[in-house]
């Protein structure tokens, strides 16, 4: 489902306008793009960073991620100061880089009824700054923006259109539904998560010194982790199958915190990442932990279980710790 795409606000007659910008921290190499996306007062802020990029990549997925929040056949107005991103859309300018984004933005744009407005940057239009603060921010090159006056007074009924979050396992008619990803480039993608399960000291002990009732519990939990990702698509409804060319999970005891750190890596190439194959690693890997040990101790509870970082994909890399 599109952001701006709801039970009150379905009209794709309606017109939405569209600010977005890229910027790109040239020493370290990590970029930021911003969006900013208006429609009959709905107000809503969209950025994302990425590592090892340039700032005419991220102009161009400020585009993609920006119209990919709208409903196919809707009418948009995409205001950018970047020459680079309006010239190539509306003059032919020669694409000779960012060939993988360029076929991705020519398919929304299709899709839509797209006008391309060029603005000369930090000359006052609101929008436009909106969007280069998030991406500065993104970036690394400036301060988190404040929320926008129009997000503050928003009203009950308009605040769930206002969420960030897309529903893209929901169907035009609000069904579930699998992502249909064919039409995207396959990418080499990564996905690290990590959790914990917490214990009693004194079965901590008996873990490290092998001495836990039903085996060895750490080899045991990293082989369940491993064959638990193999299997994410049955588990999880409307995953996508992968053919996954790496597993990893290791397990740490950790005496100060009286737990079982578990860290899963999982990889593929492909067209969709593997956050949900990691992720389902380190549950699998905790559960088997814990019903090795429950009957030792029944106070033992798993936690934090979360993504930590992903690589690859048109959104790029993400680091959340």
């Amino acid at each position: 489902m599109a952001l701006l795409e709801s039970s009150r606000y379905n009209d794709r007659t309606m017109p939405i306008s569209i600010y977005i910008d890229g910027a790109c921290n040239m020493q370290t190499r990590q970029g930021g793009w911003g969006a900013v996306l208006e429609q009959d007062g709905l107000h809503v802020h969209l950025s994302a960073s990425e590592h090892k990029t340039t700032n005419q990549r991220m102009e161009v997925a400020a585009a993609i991620n920006a119209l990919e929040a709208t409903p196919p056949g809707s009418t948009v107005t995409v205001t950018s100061d970047s020459e680079y991103l309006v010239k190539t859309m509306t003059a032919g300018w020669k694409r000779k880089a960012n060939t993988d984004l360029w076929s991705i933005l020519d398919t929304l744009a299709a899709a839509r009824q797209v006008t391309w407005h060029w603005v000369r940057g930090h000359e006052g239009h609101d929008g436009n700054e909106e969007a280069n603060a998030l991406a500065q921010w993104r970036a690394g090159t400036g301060p988190k923006p404040g929320p926008c006056p129009l997000e503050q007074s928003a009203t009950p009924e308009q605040a769930p259109a206002l969420s960030p979050a897309r529903l893209t396992h929901l169907d035009e008619q609000g069904r579930a539904a699998m992502v249909d990803v064919s039409a995207k480039p396959e990418t080499e993608r990564e996905a690290i998560a990590k959790g914990a399960v917490v214990m009693r000291p004194e079965t901590l002990a008996l873990i490290r010194a092998g001495q836990v009732k039903k085996g060895d519990v750490l080899a045991t939990a990293r082989i369940a982790g491993v064959m638990a990702a193999k299997q994410t698509a049955s588990l999880i409804p409307l995953c996508h199958p992968l053919p996954v060319s790496y597993v990893g999970v290791d397990l740490e005891l950790d005496e100060r915190t009286s737990s079982v750190l578990i860290t899963a890596t999982a990889r593929t190439v492909g067209r969709t990442g593997v956050e949900m194959e990691a992720l389902t690693a380190v549950t699998v890997a905790a559960l088997t932990v814990y019903d090795m040990c429950k009957s030792a101790d029944r106070a033992m509870h798993i936690q934090d279980v979360r993504l930590v970082a992903k690589r690859g994909g048109k959104s790029g890399d993400l680091l959340l710790e």
